[in-house]
């Protein structure tokens, strides 16, 4: 799976890609093309559903768009794979009686006068104490640095839990990056540093440990091929249904 940074440096050996589009059925695919010293033509689907196509320099367009449509239903099927973790949690507002999500329990807020500034869970509420008049702005700050708090606690705990099951697969441990992301609940980059969205501490353990396996599995296999998904159905065999959950927990 290409990152970021790579293909920024590919780009400057490249040049600026070529923005286009191709019909398919009632549907157009929107992709970047990028000619360079290259033999075969390739097509990539990132995460954020952007298609790439590396193609030889003196590719024929025409020839270009007709491979692209060959491989529209593979394409699409992509984008709707990576759509599915988007995270849908919708956006909250941080007033008293609203429900926040925590390791997969909803908990009420309620919004309180207090000496210091805390956050504290009490049966069955989020408890947020803040000097002076309590406002949504303080209480929002609060429970993100919470929040951040408690995921570096619980996704060190699931990457170990996680890693045990790969250690005889001959690749190497990664390293744990924690920061919120706007369209994944993980990634994998290149140097070998997982990187898990803060909002995934409001997904259920079990949802956590799979995103997380999610990953590693990569560490294998980059792609979503064949491997890949025999490598998760062996380390992980009810991985479809704690998909779902996590789907379907955090709306």
């Amino acid at each position: 799976m290409m990152t970021d940074d790579v293909l920024k440096a590919e780009l400057k050996i490249s040049g600026t890609p070529c923005a286009s589009m191709v019909p398919y059925g009632s549907k157009l695919i929107r992709y970047q093309l990028i000619r360079c010293a290259r033999k075969t033509m390739e097509i990539a689907v990132h995460p954020d559903g952007t298609v790439i196509v590396k193609a030889p320099l003196q590719s024929d367009i025409t020839l270009i768009k007709k491979k692209i449509v060959k491989r529209a239903r593979w394409i699409l099927g992509q984008q709707h794979y990576f759509k599915q973790f988007n995270p849908k949690t919708p956006l909250r507002c941080y007033v008293n009686g609203e429900t926040h999500l925590y390791l997969g329990r909803k908990y009420r807020l309620r919004l309180v006068d207090g000496k210091e500034n805390s956050v504290r869970l009490m049966r069955g509420r989020f408890l947020v104490a803040m000097q002076g008049e309590p406002t949504s702005e303080a209480a929002r700050k609060l429970l993100d640095n919470w929040y951040r708090e408690k995921a570096r606690l619980h996704f060190s705990e699931s990457m170990d839990r996680c890693w045990k099951k790969f250690r005889g697969f001959d690749v190497e441990e990664p390293t744990l990056l924690i920061r919120r992301m706007r369209s994944r609940w993980g990634s994998l980059s290149e140097n070998g540093t997982v990187t898990l969205n803060t909002d995934l501490i409001r997904a259920p353990k079990e949802c956590i440990d799979y995103v997380v396996t999610h990953e590693l599995c990569h560490l294998k296999y980059p792609d979503h091929g064949s491997g890949f998904y025999k490598l998760l159905d062996s380390v992980l065999p009810d991985w479809e249904k704690l998909k779902h959950k996590l789907e379907i927990g955090m709306v």
